[in-house]
This record gives structure tokens, sequence and C-alpha cells, in this order.
């Protein structure tokens, strides 16, 4: 019974809301707003259960000493620090709170964008290098869209733009529509699989 009532839960409420999506009827309304209000409450729930898994993982590292136990010990104690400066001095402007926002957060995630940056420009040099014809057709569009988006780009010629924006919305715009496709389809396959009981790995190993 501990798989079966989340399993017809799960299936009444994914053929509820497929009548919902087809049949815009008054009373489906109304049970998708009635729902809407439930999931509001229960996200705090959920806010709820992932702290107290980030915890659980972070403090059995700590307890353990495992491998780099000490960034679990700054990750607790960021998140204790913060948490008590927006319950005790609010979230506006000038608190401890902004100022950790600030001066810590908006730092971080701006360091973690440029290693993003820098490990995307690595592989584009290795991907664009001309070595075959696919390669070659692939490094000429890069280049040309990329002169596109700078003042240089006009200035060499004006057909660096407007070859730039035919590559976006012709042959790019195919290649997103079929990957989009591609993900649809796949969206769907796995909402039957979970709407028909085939699909149960949600609920965890064991019977």
């Amino acid at each position: 019974m501990k798989r079966q009532i989340p399993l017809i839960i799960i299936i009444t409420l994914c053929f509820l809301f497929v009548f919902h999506t087809f049949i815009p009827h008054k009373l489906s309304q109304d049970f998708y707003q009635w729902w809407l209000s439930w999931v509001r409450a229960m996200t705090p729930f959920a806010v709820v259960l992932g702290v107290m898994s980030l915890f659980m993982v972070h403090w059995a590292k700590i307890s353990r000493r495992l491998p780099n136990w000490q960034y679990s010990v700054v990750t607790l104690s960021a998140l204790v620090l913060t948490t008590l400066a927006g319950f005790i001095w609010g979230t506006q402007e000038g608190t401890p709170y902004m100022w950790i926002f600030k001066n810590m957060q908006m730092p971080m995630a701006s360091t973690m964008f440029s290693l993003l940056a820098f490990y995307i420009a690595s592989a584009a040099y290795k991907a664009f290098r001309a070595r075959s014809m696919e390669a070659t057709v692939l490094l000429v569009a890069a280049v040309i869209v990329m002169l596109a988006q700078v003042p240089i780009g006009m200035a060499i010629s004006r057909w660096i733009p407007e070859t730039s924006t035919w590559i976006l919305n012709v042959p790019n715009m195919a290649a997103k529509r079929g990957i989009a496709l591609g993900v649809g389809l796949g969206m769907t396959a796995t909402s039957l699989k979970i709407m028909l009981g085939i699909e149960r790995t949600y609920l965890g190993s064991g019977d």
C-alpha cells in the first residue's frame, strides 16, 4: 500500500489535469484553481524538506570527516547566517541580508559565470577547429554570428549582420525546432508512462 496509494493519487491527478487541458469546463477550471491554492500551501513544506535534506547530507560529511568536509561547514554556516539575517533584520536595502547578497552572493555568482565562460570558450576552440567540412561550416557560421554581435561586424560589411540574422532565423531555428520537437515527444512519452503506471522510479526502489 505504500506504493499503491501514491500511484493511485498520481494517476488520478494526471488524468484530471489532462481533462482540464482538453475540456475547458467550469468544473475542471475550478478544480485547477483549487489545486493551485494547495500548491501554494505545500511550497513552504517543500522548502523545509530541501533544507532538511541539505543539512542531513552535509552533516553526514562533517561527522564522518569525508573528503572536503570543510566545505560542508562553510555551506551550513552560510545557510544559517543568511537565514538568521533575513529573519532578524529583514531583506530591505541596508540590512545585513542585502550586504551578504551584494558583497558575497553576487561576486561568487559572477565568478561562477566567468569560469563558465572560460570553459565555453575552451570548448568552442576545440569544436571549431576546421578538421572536416561540417566543422568548417560550423566555424564560419560561428565567426559570422559573433562578428554580428559587435560593432566591428557592421564596420567590416553590412552583409555580416544580415547573414547572421539569416543563420539564426533559418538553419539555427530549424535545429532548435527539431530539438524542441524531440523534447516534446520525450515529455509526452514520459507523461504517458507515468499516467499508465509504467514509470515508477519516482516512488523509490523496492516494492
